[in-house]
């Protein structure tokens, strides 16, 4: 396989939240919960809601919560001692929408697909821009993969490479976004609009822009 799925629908390890913040998420989960409860309750039998849709609901949630979770974390790194509080980050796997550095070890990809997606194609590009995989995986937030060859099962050389996802309802396109993927902090850094990171690849970003640590 070119591209080789690694737990799918696990969400990584993200910075840890406040007991408050904490509170909070498994007071917003309660709050999902009922409304999910009162959607089946009321749905129309001749016309049942469809697993997918479940899927979808539950994908979202998971996502904008994660979100909420890494930019508190980002406010009391803010708070107390800047960047000077983010020292732990270096060494650190993060997850953010940047080129990967290929240097022969499989580069995890994170793959999230759009609402209402049925299928979904990952697409590798390399360092001009140019398609050198176009690679069928599943839908829904999860992880993957990439070996580092392209549509032939060739091998390609290290290198910068960038990934997006294509979204699929039945064979209309619907979406197609940037694909984030893991790379290390080698430094944090202060920036004209906050926190930098740099990673292994050279690229800097902004850590606001980071969607979660492992």
């Amino acid at each position: 396989m070119i591209v080789t799925p690694a737990t799918r629908g696990d969400a990584p390890t993200t910075a840890s939240a406040t007991g408050t913040a904490t509170g909070a998420g498994a007071g917003d989960l309660q709050v999902f919960l009922r409304l999910l409860t009162a959607q089946i309750r009321n749905q129309d039998p001749l016309k049942p809601i469809e697993s997918t849709d479940f899927a979808v609901q539950l994908a979202t949630f998971s996502g904008v919560e994660q979100q909420v979770r890494t930019n508190q974390l980002l406010e009391q790194l803010a708070g107390g001692g800047g960047i000077g509080g983010m020292a732990g980050w270096i060494g650190r796997e993060a997850r953010v929408e940047a080129p990967a550095a290929y240097s022969g070890l499989p580069v995890p990809v994170w793959t999230e697909t759009a609402p209402g997606a049925d299928r979904a194609v990952l697409v590798a590009l390399d360092a001009g821009g140019r398609p050198v995989l176009r690679q069928e995986i599943a839908p829904g937030p999860g992880l993957v993969e990439w070996t580092g060859t392209d549509q032939s099962g060739t091998g390609l050389p290290p290198g910068l490479y960038r990934f997006q996802i294509e979204s699929y309802a039945g064979e209309e396109r619907i979406a197609i976004a940037p694909a984030e993927i893991y790379a290390r902090i080698t430094e944090v850094r202060g920036g004209p609009d906050g926190p930098e990171i740099v990673l292994d690849s050279g690229a800097v970003v902004k850590a606001g822009d980071v969607s979660a640590l492992r």
